[in-house]
This record gives C-alpha cells, sequence and structure tokens, in this order.
C-alpha cells in the first residue's frame, strides 16, 4: 500500500507509457521545487521573527520620539510598543496562511496531476 492514502494508485487501464510519464513529471516538479530542510525551516523563522520585531522597534522609537519632544499624561513609547507588536503579529500571521494556503494548492495541484 502507498504512504500517502490520498495517493492514486495505478489503474489497470492505464498504459505503462502514462504511468512512467506521471512519474517522471513527479520527478521533475521534486528538483525544481527542492526539498524543505532545515535551512530553510530556520530561515523560515528568521523571515518571521523579523516581520515581528522591525514594527515592534519602530513603534517604540516613535514612542521614544515623541515622549522627547511631546511629553504629556500617557507614555507614547508604550503604547506604539504594543501597537507595533500588534502589527507584526498580524503581518506574520497572514505571510504564514497565505504560505500554507500556497503549499496546500501546490499539494492539490500534485494529486491531480
Amino acid at each position: 500500500m502507498s504512504d500517502r492514502p490520498d495517493r492514486k494508485l495505478p489503474s489497470a487501464d492505464q498504459t505503462l507509457a502514462e504511468q512512467v510519464g506521471n512519474k517522471a513529471a513527479r520527478k521533475l516538479h521534486a528538483r525544481r521545487h527542492g526539498a524543505s530542510g532545515v535551512w530553510f525551516g530556520l530561515g523560515m523563522m528568521g523571515l518571521i521573527g523579523w516581520s515581528v520585531a522591525v514594527p515592534t522597534l519602530i513603534g517604540a522609537a516613535i514612542g521614544i520620539w515623541l515622549d522627547r519632544h511631546y511629553p504629556g499624561q500617557h507614555a507614547w513609547t508604550l503604547a506604539l510598543l504594543v501597537a507595533g507588536l500588534a502589527i507584526g503579529c498580524f503581518s506574520a500571521w497572514r505571510w504564514i496562511a497565505k504560505e500554507e494556503r500556497a503549499m496546500r494548492e501546490e499539494e492539490q495541484d500534485d494529486d491531480d496531476a
């Protein structure tokens, strides 16, 4: 039996040429897209980390500048730091959701082929 339950098994009416063609197409696809290894995962974590850290730091920097130039009752630094963190988390979440959707569509295309 196959490792993946959703993979189609060759039917009796499928010719040998079609089976070989399908296998060759899968191999070419795997070569083109490469395997996702450890470095890919580390790069992905770094990218997500920077997408959260940069807006947080920008919010803190703008808050510090506002507190120095326009002192008032409320601290802008904390408010803008939290706002930057929220924006960074939201953008990271959207990016991860988009990548997951693309991976699912790619798997679905591979299964259909």
